[in-house]
């Protein structure tokens, strides 16, 4: 056994799953970026961008955190919905740490179920109020703080600006203090239990979410067909789905603009992901109301 990995009873090495849970569009994503060091969950400023439940893995020599970021919590509207709900939720049964995230402007009775829900909980929670660089005038905070102590009086409150990394390493710090005696459940090179394709399709969903209005980013899937590794370049052919004809149309654009300019925005960040050159192929098919089909939800990886 790895020096590193052994545990003995003076420094017993330490592990857990710290899940990031909250409602969508408070800032899980860019905490969890800030926390694992790597941009492993996609940031754009629309909500319901993360719909799979992402691990981010921080190793050193004395202890393993594996970070789970989650979808926010929503009230679905179709069965895609209803599988980032269930990874949600799953979050709370298999936590040694439940991160609750809000922000400055959030209602704490927002969600009322799930909050009762994360209020009985047995392991730490650490309450993140995100944002607060939002705020204006003085008293605010401790209005917030106490607001949310007297809603979830068990957790640690830390008030944070994942954005501006204020307050970020004492949470970090009290993170670590709190994980539990363990040996690592991944490998200590390990960053994420995901696969190379996982991180482009992510990257070509976050493109689309930046670059087209209303429901039409929500409606597309990325499926990576062909993913070429070789030492200097990788090879990759990816498809968008989407759910009509008319939004086919839309993705391409006039004259194949707009997925020229995706195809551009999403190589450079795959480029950067991986340090190397990438062939970027993309084509857009039609897959009629996927988002309502459990064998296409289970095709494109939502359902067991």
């Amino acid at each position: 056994m790895d020096a590193e990995n052994k545990i003995n009873e003076e420094t017993p090495h330490r592990a857990g799953f710290v899940n990031i849970v909250g409602n969508p569009n408070v800032g899980k994503s860019t905490l969890m970026n800030d926390l694992v060091g790597e941009r492993i969950s996609i940031i754009t400023s629309k909500a319901q961008t993360t719909r799979h439940r992402i691990m981010g893995i921080v190793n050193t020599p004395e202890y393993q955190i594996v970070y789970s970021d989650t979808p926010g919590v929503l009230k679905p509207k179709y069965k895609l919905q209803e599988s980032m709900l269930e990874f949600s939720e799953g979050a709370l049964t298999d936590a040694d740490i439940l991160l609750y995230v809000t922000d400055v402007v959030e209602d704490p009775e927002k969600n009322k179920d799930y909050l009762d829900r994360v209020a009985k909980e047995n392991v730490p929670v650490l309450l993140v109020i995100n944002k607060i660089d939002l705020l204006k005038g003085d008293g605010e905070l401790e209005k917030l703080v106490a607001q949310w102590h007297e809603r979830l009086p068990k957790a640690e409150i830390f008030p944070t600006s994942a954005i501006e990394h204020f307050n970020i390493d004492n949470l970090k710090n009290r993170i670590v203090e709190l994980l539990p005696p363990s040996p690592p459940f991944f490998g200590k090179d390990a960053l994420t239990d995901k696969p190379a394709r996982f991180f482009v399709t992510e990257i070509i969903r976050e493109k689309l979410l930046l670059n087209y209005d209303k429901e039409i980013p929500y409606s597309t899937e990325v499926i990576v067909e062909k993913f070429e590794e070789k030492e200097t370049a990788i090879h990759i052919m990816a498809v968008i789905y989407v759910e009509r004809d008319s939004q086919k149309g839309i993705i391409i654009g006039k004259g194949g603009e707009k997925i020229k300019k995706v195809g551009i925005e999403a190589r450079q960040d795959i480029e950067k992901f991986f340090g190397k050159k990438v062939f970027l192929e993309m084509f857009v098919k039609v897959e009629k109301d996927w988002r309502n089909r459990e064998n296409k939800l289970r095709a494109f990886g939502y359902l067991e």
